[in-house]
């Protein structure tokens, strides 16, 4: 499904942030240097406080680096664009429209005609399994459901790479794992280039072609894992030896970066009590 063609990628690239009255500028990410494959999916994981979240407005088009650059199909991201698809943690979707209305709004935006949108929608509402839930409004939906409405939307107006910030963090574990391995499905299904930002290594390991682990802030890749599982003959991937193993290797990249990141969260609060 992965091609060699590289579809995302990033070049020495670091965010710094002003610094209030004369303070050093804030450094949230530094040296970022990522190829993502064209169909691949990749995920990123680190602490919290290692800049996923300013990673992610980068590649949205939000924010624009301080230094380096981000290259989709050998373009500059400049800005905001229906080339990427965002699924935030928090689902994003409009209350007043129906999940139907809700997937069409993207469409709507590249000027697809009514009786095409409402085709396009009901495919993406079967692909994530929703099928006869278009007439539903945010709020009779369950938190699950309302993700998968979201990542449908994302999905429907065909953006070149999806990229997902902690998207099921919220969602009780059960839910998690099951709309993983929906995630896993629509992604064979469609063969988009994935993007994926947690903090879970469970997470990172069982969703992953690639996992990039990053340092505490300012946040850098500090190794990126290749996972070998063989998701198709193992009834339950993520009790397979291998799978352990891949878990424990990731856990000892992050382990020293997550006691870091305490401590430069203690210090803040420090640095903070005594103005």
């Amino acid at each position: 499904m992965t091609s060699t063609a590289v579809k995302l990628a990033l070049t020495d690239v670091r965010k710094e942030f002003p610094a209030r009255g004369n303070g050093e500028p804030f450094t949230a990410i530094e040296n970022i240097s990522v190829d993502v494959r064209d169909g691949e999916f990749l995920v990123l994981v680190g602490p919290s406080g290692s800049g996923k979240s300013t990673l992610l407005d980068l590649l949205g088009g939000l924010t624009r680096p301080t230094r380096g650059q981000i290259l989709l199909d050998g373009r500059p991201v400049t800005g905001p664009g229906l080339d990427r698809g965002i699924v935030f943690q928090q689902y994003a979707l409009l209350p007043w429209r129906t999940a139907r209305a809700n997937i069409e709004f993207g469409l709507e935006a590249k000027k697809i005609r009514r009786k095409e949108r409402r085709a396009l929608a009901e495919h993406y509402l079967e692909l994530v399994g929703l099928a006869g839930f278009g007439d539903r409004y945010p709020h009779e939906l369950s938190g699950g459901m309302k993700q998968r409405v979201a990542i449908a939307r994302s999905l429907a107006f065909d953006p070149e790479v999806l990229l997902m910030d902690e998207p099921f963090a919220a969602l009780d574990a059960q839910t998690r794992e099951s709309l993983q391995d929906e995630l896993l499905r629509i992604w064979r299904t469609t063969g988009k280039t994935i993007l994926f930002i947690t903090h879970g290594i469970d997470e990172a390991v069982y969703l992953g072609q690639r996992v990039a682990v990053l340092t505490s802030r300012p946040g850098r890749v500090k190794a990126t894992v290749d996972i070998d599982l063989d998701r198709d003959a193992e009834a339950d991937v993520r009790s397979s030896e291998r799978f352990r193993e891949i878990r424990h290797h990731i856990w000892t990249l992050l382990h020293d970066e997550v006691a870091r990141a305490q401590d430069l969260e203690t210090a803040d609060l420090t640095a903070t009590d005594r103005r």
